[in-house]
């Protein structure tokens, strides 16, 4: 098993910027995609950035310019710094992580979810 634990989220102006952290234990040596998912109220959840155990990225357009991925193998973390943020950011950011390259479908594992409110 593994567990996923995120911190960083939080309350910011439109055009602030965060940076979120997952960290993972556990069985992490099974673990090669990382990455993060968000959903909005009332909307499904989407995938919003993946990182590879080789550094591979991928980045939603409605990010990309904003949005940074990356990632310390050696503290089994990942991480979102989030720049230039809109109210529509605004959502519930989960870490994902697991066996596959791909986070899609999602990964195996979930973290608890971290808040993200932008917003004036």
């Amino acid at each position: 098993q593994v567990q996923l634990v995120e911190s960083g989220g939080g309350l910011v102006q439109p055009g602030g910027s965060l940076r979120l952290s997952c960290a993972a234990s556990g069985s992490i040596f099974s673990i090669n995609g990382m990455g993060w998912y968000r959903q909005a109220p009332g909307k499904q959840r989407e995938l919003v950035a993946a990182i590879t155990s080789g550094g591979s990225t991928n980045l939603a357009d409605s990010v990309k310019g904003r949005f940074t991925i990356s990632r310390d193998n050696a503290k089994n973390t990942v991480y979102l710094q989030m720049n230039s943020l809109k109210p529509e950011d605004t959502a519930v950011y989960y870490c994902n992580a697991g066996r596959r390259k791909s986070l899609v479908p999602p990964n195996d594992y979930w973290g608890q979810g971290t808040q993200v409110t932008v917003s004036s």
